[in-house]
């Protein structure tokens, strides 16, 4: 990898194909990823909660810091990191977090406008763009740069208002946000008319239902990810085996065992 990895990351944005960046939530998985020909990773705070048996919001900000050294140390792609809120809601805490966020050698991370309290979800949005404005200063900076992404996310926790989640992409536009991020959008019209008003690249996550990356090529998104869906798909692998291995003493899910193992073996061999 480059020695400037925020340059070079920042550089995978304005490709002629989208940046598809996939989640790993252990260094493990991340090794695989890079193995398989991907370019850049993202951490997962649900996969890297559920790697901890524990559910999405459950982790803190030392472990979240601790799990994106692993990451970063395990494969030599840039990585960006989930950093939920920024581990704070005001605007000072949130720049210590991104601080604390680049000497992790992290290439990126991004921070959301989701408080973490369902019955006040979304910050007001003056103090979203406080708190962005303050990652922005505290990524862009310091001795180690970091691409920050800024997240509007309305349409995940009970605000799906498109000219809502505009504006507040616009503000963290004008604040100085690298890219832009409103998860949860599935309809290719109102994600054209989000990359149309917006002069950063836009980010979506992959959903079922909604477009292919082929589709978000053409709709003008830069980045495709997919959160905590693969840690997931994984554990739901896991249930099945074990399923059959409880109830019905079968061996059909070895067949998926062996390659794993295969993939693995070539993977880590470096």
């Amino acid at each position: 990898m480059t020695p400037d990895r925020s340059a070079y990351f920042l550089d995978l944005h304005r490709r002629e194909r989208p940046l598809v960046l996939p989640n790993p939530w252990d260094a493990g998985s991340a090794r695989i990823l890079q193995y398989l020909g991907f370019h850049a990773l993202a951490t997962t705070s649900s996969g890297m909660a559920a790697s901890m048996g524990r559910l999405d919001g459950a982790v803190t900000l030392d472990e979240t810091l601790a799990h994106a050294s692993q990451i970063v140390a395990a494969v030599d792609i840039p990585v960006t990191a989930d950093f939920v809120n920024g581990f704070a809601d005001d605007p000072d805490g949130v720049a210590s977090g991104v601080a604390a966020a680049a000497r992790t050698g992290l290439a990126g991370c991004s921070i959301e406008d989701f408080t973490g309290d369902e019955s006040s979800p979304i910050y007001p949005r003056p103090l979203a763009l406080e708190r962005v404005t303050a990652a922005v200063q505290a990524a862009h900076d310091g001795p180690r740069k970091l691409v920050l992404t800024a997240r509007a996310e309305g349409y995940l926790h009970g605000a799906p208002e498109l000219a809502e989640i505009i504006a507040r992409l616009q503000g963290f536009q004008e604040a100085g946000a690298d890219v832009l991020y409103a998860p949860g959008l599935t309809d290719a019209a109102d994600i054209r008319a989000l990359v149309s008003a917006v002069d950063r690249p836009v980010n979506v996550l992959l959903m079922p239902g909604g477009p292919s990356v082929g589709e978000l090529a053409a709709l003008g998104v830069k980045r495709v990810s997919v959160g905590g869906s693969m840690a997931y798909a994984v554990y739901g692998a896991l249930a099945d085996a074990a399923r059959e291995l409880l109830n019905d003493g079968t061996t059909g899910w070895l067949a998926g065992s062996a390659a794993g193992r295969e993939t693995a073996r070539a993977a880590f061999r470096r």
